[in-house]
């Protein structure tokens, strides 16, 4: 009998990049995965016939590669890096600069020639590359910024791939299209390369929700308050059930199709479980679940705090499948070993391959030595299958291939897959409960902890009411045309994907922060466009708060303000909060800078608010429209129309549904300032304490400028802050 049943789940993920609206991919990190990582890991696995693994595919990561499989597809990276280097636009030449040089150094310093252009671009700036590059330096920027991204298998063995490699440089358009077909070619095999592991019973595929969301999330946002009793909600709380239903029955049906049978195992989003998520899950017929060792800490009330040596506290209940029964239904769960996953994560890249693989075969191995006398140990080793490669040397391939190698030459580890080493578990204690957490701190709060992740979470769900308000009517119509109904149902589930919150808040951030956030506004964007609704003002601001250096003052007294669009006296705004920023850029569409400063504050019955142009940038705008929305528990926007600086019309919308009398609650004048007064009775106060604000101008309907210029201005509420309490 083997002391240690080891299980490996390698989890293989990547969002939605594609732009709902238009097909494109807006980022290219599926492709590149795809071909650096994806192929390669199950390749490698293949020489090892004696070690079996689980792979956790994410249906929607899966569509996608089929999607580039095809060939058919649209990504202007792709098409950049493979266009002819002489007929490169300016704005294609930025892009490449912005793009190529989005890899780990241990790929690009491979290259001489690579990390010479980008000492290049550093050293004399972006601009002065898109101006000074000749042919031949964008020919082998082109060329190395996807080169850095193949396989290992096919730059040591693959013979054009290996010759582009060594060349290393002064590369022709011929080279370009040879590597391009390549490319094509990988990306072809990917998920044949996975079903025939399947087939021979090397590997257990299983699966994840479809477009990998928080499913105890979308099931009550309210969940979070079990393991974070402060953490910020939603109001009212999101509560679609039949969403994460949809998102397991999508996955199930998506994997029997590519890999030709229905998934039995669940790696749920982020590892994030719930009774009532796994009861769901349970129904559909998975027949077991992971998950971190956390969540089962936290069900159990023990700890796994190590020893010196690594061994866990309570190691004999982690290292074991349980049962959980609910209503009838079962799953079977286990829980990751989260000290040796961080470290093939996060430590060993910074070893060598055989003192790393001998330092993890030996920790394995420690972990049988302590258990109880004629009990195995089930010891989950569990870890995302491709981001952790890139800080290893030669993509982790060598500490692989040695950890591969000790495991299946020793009598005492029996590397399995999920299924299998559940079956090899007897007496699996059983569990009544499970408590409602994430692999990441036994907790939600990475993506409803922070205001702007509540901030998503309220607008996806009032597209979601809107898109449920919307097939209440067209259940009630005739033969009515279920298309529009489907494409908007599908972005809804593209987001509630969690990926967008991942971003959100301050624990994570990379280069792409806006351009994900932007993705994540435009599948909202997209399901009132397929329902043919109004889509609300407020979808056209980020988020995501980027640092801007702006200047912000609290108000310091009430005010009373004449609203009549001038200065009227210079106490009338004394006391104001004021938020005001230095010029700025941004990817706002045809942004100018013509806001300057805004100015706010309370009296006792109305807000009042200001906003005072760049004189000499709205001349430009003789016609146009202000937009204000207004957050409290819901939303108000509120649009001034301007047309030959007159101030000619004010519409009111609440809630989606426009005021018929707006001029019982608001007044406007526009002169050399815009002035504003909005009724208290406008607000809904009632356990609020802020309101958020932003002013945006629009042109054609398009917006040209905003305040604040990322996300919306904070107002703190309450008379200590000189505000309605």
């Amino acid at each position: 009998m083997s002391r240690v049943n080891l299980v490996i789940l390698w989890h293989m993920h990547q969002p939605q990049y594609r732009d709902p609206a238009t097909g494109r991919y807006m980022l290219p990190w599926t492709r590149l995965h795809a071909l650096k990582d994806y192929w390669g890991m199950v390749k490698v696995l293949g020489e090892f016939p004696g070690v079996h693994a689980t792979v956790n595919f994410v249906p929607l990561l899966a569509a996608q590669i089929e999607e580039y499989a095809s060939g058919e597809f649209s990504e202007p990276w792709f098409d950049i890096a493979f266009a002819p280097a002489t007929e490169l636009t300016p704005e294609q030449k930025r892009e490449a600069i912005e793009r190529a040089f989005q890899v780990n150094d241990n790929f690009l310093l491979r290259w001489p020639r690579f990390a010479e252009l980008r000492s290049q671009v550093r050293s004399g700036g972006a601009q002065a590359a898109v101006a000074h590059f000749g042919a031949q330096e964008w020919r082998d920027l082109q060329v190395l910024s996807q080169i850095a991204w193949m396989d290992e298998e096919y730059l040591a063995k693959d013979p054009v791939v290996n010759e582009l490699s060594r060349k290393g440089g002064n590369y022709t358009e011929d080279d370009k299209a040879a590597l391009r077909a390549k490319q094509l070619e990988l990306l072809a095999a990917v998920l044949p390369e996975y079903r025939l592991a399947s087939e021979r019973s090397q590997i257990e595929i299983s699966t994840t929700p479809y477009y990998h969301p928080i499913l105890p999330l979308l099931c009550d946002t309210e969940i979070a308050r079990v393991s974070s009793p402060h953490t910020p909600q939603p109001h009212p709380p999101f509560q679609y059930p039949q969403d994460a239903r949809e998102q397991l029955a999508r996955a199930r049906a998506y994997h029997q199709r590519v890999f030709g049978k229905p998934p039995v195992g669940l790696w749920p989003s982020e590892g994030s479980v719930s009774d009532q998520a796994l009861e769901i899950a349970a129904d559909l017929g998975f027949q077991w679940f992971a998950t971190d060792e956390g969540v089962l800490g936290r069900t159990r009330n023990i700890g796994f705090w190590r020893d010196a040596s690594g061994y866990p506290e309570n190691g004999p209940e982690l290292y074991l499948p349980w049962r959980l029964e609910r209503n009838g239904r079962a799953m079977t769960g286990v829980f990751r070993d989260h000290y040796l996953s961080d470290l093939v994560g996060f430590v060993y890249s910074r070893m060598g391959a055989e003192a790393a693989a001998e330092d993890l075969h030996r920790r394995i191995r420690m972990i049988g030595d302590r258990e109880p006398a004629g009990r195995t140990a089930t010891v989950s080793l569990i870890l995302d299958g491709e981001n952790a490669w890139e800080f290893y040397a030669e993509n982790g391939r060598d500490f692989l291939r040695r950890f591969y190698r000790r495991i299946e030459q020793d009598p005492e580890i029996q590397p399995l897959t999920v299924s299998e080493a559940i079956a090899a578990a007897p007496n699996v204690p059983r569990l009544d409960r499970i408590f409602p957490a994430s692999w990441i701190g036994a907790n939600f709060d990475v993506w409803i902890g922070h205001a702007e992740d509540v901030r998503a979470w309220d607008l996806l769900r009032d597209a979601r009411e809107t898109y449920e308000r919307a097939a209440q009517r067209f259940a009630a119509l005739p033969r009515a045309d279920g298309g529009p109904l489907a494409r908007a149902y599908e972005a809804v589930l593209a987001a509630e994907g969690s990926d967008w919150c991942w971003w959100y808040g301050p624990e994570h951030g990379s280069a792409n922060d806006a351009e994900f956030d932007e993705l994540y506004r435009k599948h909202l964007t997209e399901i009132y466009t397929a329902l043919g609704d109004h889509v609300p003002d407020a979808l056209a601001i980020p988020i995501k708060r980027a640092a801007d250096h702006a200047r912000r003052e609290q108000p310091s007294s009430f005010l009373q303000v004449v609203v009549d669009g001038r200065e009227t006296s210079y106490f009338e705004w004394l006391g104001a909060g004021m938020y005001s920023t230095e010029r700025r850029s941004s990817t706002m569409h045809g942004h100018s800078d013509v806001l300057g400063d805004m100015l706010y504050g309370f009296g006792p019955q109305h807000f009042y608010l200001r906003v005072d142009p760049i004189a000499e940038a709205i001349k430009d705008f003789p016609d146009f429209q202000v937009r204000l929305t207004l957050w409290d528990s819901r939303e108000t926007c509120i649009t001034l129309r301007i047309e030959k600086t007159k101030l000619v019309q004010c519409v009111v919308e609440q809630s989606g549904a426009c005021l018929l009398h707006p001029e019982a609650v608001v007044s406007a004048a526009y002169g050399k300032i815009l002035e504003v007064s909005l009724a208290r009775e406008l607000f809904d106060l009632h356990e609020r304490r802020e309101l958020l604000l932003s002013v945006a101008l629009w042109e054609g309907g398009l917006p040209v400028d905003l305040l604040p210029t990322e996300g919306m201005l904070s107002i703190a509420l309450g008379e200590e802050n000189f505000a309605w309490s």
